[in-house]
């Protein structure tokens, strides 16, 4: 009995191998594997020219708005186009995708069905997705920050780079790129919506006539808007600020464009630099006085003699 068992399993063995013979000599196999294979091709090619053509046609868009009377703020439509290409990445990926399962005879409708069931029951555990999907919606729909500006988002601070639905990037000056969840942002400092203020400090050496150095440079403060396209207002020269040890200390203050107040804090000093200089005016410096009791012996020896008969 167990002999005939065994011959019926090598008979089904053998007949299994011979089948996978047949099917690999077949033409009619090696013709629709090959045909599944270049179509598969042609969909990732047609998914490439799509998105180049998508996102060039996005961008046309956007220019053509930037004639029209109603017009979206330069900050804001760096958002939507950037979210604008990946809402159209997603949506050609995963219509591709779907393309390749169903030439790979696999059943696209059931899959979709049994994924809406799984992903019911998933639900639950995908709630920070959700809460990130959200949160980005509500940061591009509020306007909180966009695509370009200067920002700190907890110990990061940077530029914006991309804005997406789920997350977000912020590259430092040092050219580090923070990603951050959209759901973990809960406190955001933007510092350009609103204009910024340059503060210098000016020191005047206390020889100096203040009141003409204030002069000077009031003069200088007022012409510098017709050089200086980043102010907003001339610099107000606001008096002296303190007094040190060495130097009496002038301070200015100057508005400028959003993030601009850096870069014109330094054009102020150096223009103040060369005013003052132009006009004789001194910058203080460190001092040190020396005391020589070799020199002070020869500068009053009588003194000294006198000193020391008197000491005996």
């Amino acid at each position: 009995m167990s002999g005939t068992k065994t011959d019926v399993k090598d008979a089904v063995d053998k007949l299994k191998q011979n089948e996978a013979v047949d099917k690999l000599i077949d033409n009619e196999f090696w013709m629709s594997l090959g045909t599944g294979t270049l179509k598969i091709v042609a969909i990732m090619v047609i998914t490439y020219v799509a998105l180049r053509i998508g996102k060039s046609a996005i961008r046309n868009v956007f220019k053509v708005r930037s004639r029209s009377p109603l017009k979206f703020t330069e900050r804001r439509e760096a958002t939507l186009l950037k979210l604008l290409e990946n809402v159209l990445t997603y949506v050609i990926y995963f219509i591709s995708l779907m393309t390749i399962l169903s030439t790979l005879a696999i059943d696209v409708k059931g899959l979709i069905a049994g994924a809406g069931i799984v992903g019911l029951a998933v639900g639950f555990g995908a709630q920070n997705l959700v809460r990130d999907i959200i949160t980005g919606f509500f940061i591009i729909f509020e306007d909180q920050f966009s695509v370009g500006d200067y920002v700190r988002i907890g110990s990061a601070e940077g530029t914006v780079e991309e804005i997406g639905l789920r997350t977000t990037k912020i590259k430092s000056w040092t050219g580090e790129l923070h990603i951050f969840p959209n759901g973990n942002i809960t406190e955001v400092t933007n510092f350009s919506v609103h204009n910024s203020i340059a503060v210098v400090d000016v020191s005047i050496a206390y020889e100096e006539n203040i009141e003409e150095a204030e002069k000077v440079m009031q003069d200088l403060l007022l012409s510098l808007p017709q050089k200086y396209e980043d102010l907003v207002n001339p610099p107000e020269l606001l008096g002296v600020q303190t007094l040190g040890a060495s130097d009496v200390v002038i301070r200015i203050v100057a508005e400028t464009v959003p993030m601009r107040h850096w870069y014109m804090a330094r054009m102020i000093r150096k223009e103040v630099k060369l005013c003052l200089d132009a006009h004789g005016i001194e910058i203080p410096f460190p001092r040190m006085v020396m005391y020589s009791r070799k020199d002070e012996e020869e500068l009053h020896p009588r003194e000294e003699k006198q000193r020391r008969l008197e000491s005996e």
